[in-house]
Parts: structure tokens; sequence; C-alpha cells
């Protein structure tokens, strides 16, 4: 073994500008994240992001980098992706105005087709796209005839039950394929899932992106579901940015809902992340996406940086 003298003497030896305390603090992350890849190897992560994580490059690059990285290890990581924001932008450019219910997009037969080639041919495709470019191999599981994701319409209720709401292609998901799911993940593949669900008649339809998630990390029985938002993680106190919570138990998480605390985008999370808990997952987290790396920074390490919900 190097005595102490021996090690300073080593430190000009690091090439690339890094010094030998620099390499040694990073052999410990290595350390430190040994026992997680160890436990986590062949176990399915479902992780969902939004469109608004693909406005920053460095966001969006960072997200796929850690997918990647987990694939390498032996973990199963399943994408699931949003794209509202783009969808409303590219209705305006050909004049239709977005209109929502209760955050639902009414969807009609232009709005869906769309919303398809928005989802699948601009996001859907740069994610494949960057994740090939990192070493991995990505693979779209909707291909226009067919998705593994099933759907009845949904039917919206007013407030006093008395009425309907017809929102168009809207769908409510009822079926999970898992067999497509398995196959690719044992063939390597990191299955990447549009909020693109499939009728009965064959008809498409839009779904929630964050039910996608839950529900996929439910039948799948995943180790893991992330929702990459773009805040830290949820507040006990909205108005106390230091009243953060690293860590809640489901009944928690409902006493914020029921206290109206957990509310807006936060709000559909939430839920999905307890409804999936239920189901046997075994950890849900909410993290922010904005961090370079957070994926890797909630699951390797023993800190963590988001809010993990648990049973």
């Amino acid at each position: 073994m190097p005595s102490d003298v021996d090690v300073k003497n080593l430190k000009g030896r690091c090439t690339k500008g890094i010094s030998m305390e620099e390499a040694i603090r990073k052999s410990k992350v290595l350390i430190e994240a040994l026992p997680y890849i160890q436990s986590f190897k062949d176990k399915v992560v479902v992780i969902k992001f939004g469109g608004s994580a693909m406005v920053n490059i460095k966001t969006f690059q960072s997200i796929l980098q850690d997918v990647v990285f987990m694939k390498t290890i032996g973990m199963r990581p399943i994408i699931v992706h949003g794209g509202g924001p783009h969808i409303s932008k590219e209705m305006k450019k050909r004049g239709k105005n977005p209109l929502f219910v209760n955050g639902y997009r009414i969807t009609d037969k232009e709005t869906l087709e769309i919303a398809i080639e928005v989802l699948i041919n601009q996001i859907g495709n740069l994610i494949i796209n960057k994740v090939n470019e990192m070493g991995a191999k990505a693979v779209c599981v909707w291909d226009r005839q067919k998705s593994p994701i099933k759907a009845k319409k949904y039917v919206f209720k007013e407030e006093d039950k008395s009425k309907e709401r017809d929102l168009g292609y809207v769908g409510e998901i009822t079926e999970i394929e898992c067999e497509t799911f398995d196959d690719l993940c044992e063939r390597g593949k990191i299955p990447v899932v549009p909020p693109i669900a499939e009728g009965t008649s064959k008809e498409n339809f839009n779904v929630n992106a964050d039910n996608v998630a839950s529900f996929i990390a439910r039948f799948l029985k995943a180790e893991k579901l992330v929702f990459i938002s773009n805040t830290h993680g949820i507040l006990t106190d909205p108005s106390d940015p230091d009243s953060f919570a690293s860590t809640l138990h489901e009944d928690e998480v409902n006493n914020l809902i029921e206290g109206d605390i957990i509310k807006g985008g936060m709000l559909p999370k939430a839920q999905a992340c307890i409804s999936a808990l239920r189901a046997g997952v075994r950890k849900a987290h909410i993290i922010d996406g904005k961090i370079i790396h957070s994926l890797l920074l909630e699951i390797f390490t023993d800190k963590g940086i988001g809010t993990q919900i648990i049973v």
C-alpha cells in the first residue's frame, strides 16, 4: 500500500485535470452506488417525463443518459413520455385552439392526429435517436396498428353527475399487455411509451401519461415508479420552500391531498404514485429533472434528491 507521502506524490499523475482528491471522491460515489446496483439488477423501473423536460436540451440529455446507465448495469428501464405543450403549440400553428375540461384535452379526430404526429414522429423519434446515439437501443411500443395499452372511451360527468360531456377521443386505460414489455426488455431494448391507447374497435385514444406510467408499473410489478417534474418534490407547506419532504408515507400523502396542499400538476402524479404502491410497486419518486443526473442521484445514493413515497 502506498504511504501518505506516496499519495501526495500521485496527485500530479491524474490525467485530464482531475486531482487525486477528485478521483477518490468519485470512487466513493461508485462504492455508495454498489449495493443499489446489485439490488436493482433485472428490476423494472418506469420513468415518466413530460414535454417540459425536453425544453432544455441539457435536462433532456441528462435524463436519457441516466436511463442508458440504468440499462447498462442490468436494470429494465421503461420510458413513458408526455408532450402536452408541444401538442398545443402544433395545434395553434394549424389554427386550432386547445380546449381542456378538468385537465383533459378535448380531442376531435384532427386533434388526435396532431397528437399522434407530435408524440410519435417528433418526441418519440427524438428520444429513440438520442438513446441509440448513447449506445443503447430504444423502441417505440406503438406502431399505428397496435398498442400494448388498452383503453375505453372516457366518459366525463359534470359535478352534479346529471350530465355527461363528450371529450372525443379521450381514453380511460383498462389493461396493459405485459408480454410486449417483457419481450422488449428480455431482448435488451428500452421501451418508449407514448400516451396513445388502443380501443376495442382498434380506434386510438389520447390518454393521460401519468396514468400510463402508473398502470405499466402496476401491471409489471415494477421496483420503482419515477415522475420527473420541474419541482424538487412535494412540499408539506407550499409557502415554505424549506418544507420539502424527502420521504412520505402513503397516509401522509393522502392527508396532504385532503388538505389541498398537493394540488395542480402535482396532484395526478401523487395519485398515480399511491395507485402504483397499492398494487405492489415498491417505491414511487417525484424528482426535479432540472438537476443534472437527478435520476441517478435519487436511485443510487443514500440521501437522494427528490420525494420518495412508500407504503
